[in-house]
């Protein structure tokens, strides 16, 4: 299995719950996903990110597929580009 992790940290102004709303919107849409957790920061440090996206994977195969995957880049991917700061990933197997 591979874990596929984004934390974002959002321009000003936008909606963490709207941003988890449209991350969590991929179940269901994009098949090759075993799992998805999102989380909303609650502490709103300097250095914490605002929304936190975790989606589990069979293998590194599934997870080309996924970063291909139309609805994962035409609605979620399009959404973050426009909402989202700075963003930073790490996929590993677990």
């Amino acid at each position: 299995m591979i874990k596929h992790i984004v934390c974002f940290k959002l321009k000003a102004g936008e909606s963490k719950e709207k941003v988890a709303e449209v991350l969590l919107s991929m179940e269901g849409n994009v098949p090759m996903m075993k799992g998805i957790e999102v989380g909303v920061d609650a502490l709103g440090a300097a250095r914490s990110y605002d929304v936190f996206l975790s989606v589990l994977l069979e293998d590194m195969d599934a997870l080309a597929a996924y970063q291909a995957d139309p609805y994962h880049c035409d609605v979620v991917k399009a959404h973050m580009h426009r909402v989202t700061e700075s963003s930073v990933s790490v996929d590993y197997p677990c």
